[in-house]
């Protein structure tokens, strides 16, 4: 998967409470452009960290997923070169089932 830093990063952190939200709210909270929000709330669905809930289909509104929750615990480990990122995500995945 290939991230954001930070603003992937700061997404997830911000959804972490499990609540949903959506780009608008998430783009204040951030202090970051909602059409550049827009952008990478969908991005980060489709890698399994994010899901977009109703209560309509094309809400915009998004939950972070247990994967997404995973992947923000080890935004330190992203940036080291040296760790397969992916791998250690389905590792710490893998215990908690």
């Amino acid at each position: 998967m290939r991230l954001t830093a930070p603003t992937d990063f700061e997404i997830l952190q911000a959804l972490s409470d499990g609540k949903r939200n959506n780009a608008s709210n998430l783009s204040h909270v951030l202090d970051k452009n909602r059409s550049y929000i827009n952008t990478r709330l969908p991005v980060l669905a489709d890698y399994g960290l994010l899901e977009r809930v109703g209560p309509a289909p094309n809400s915009g509104l998004y939950v972070i997923t247990e994967t997404g929750i995973v992947v923000a615990d080890l935004q330190a480990e992203y940036a080291d070169e040296n760790v397969d990122f992916d791998a250690l995500v389905e590792e710490r995945l893998e215990a908690r089932d």
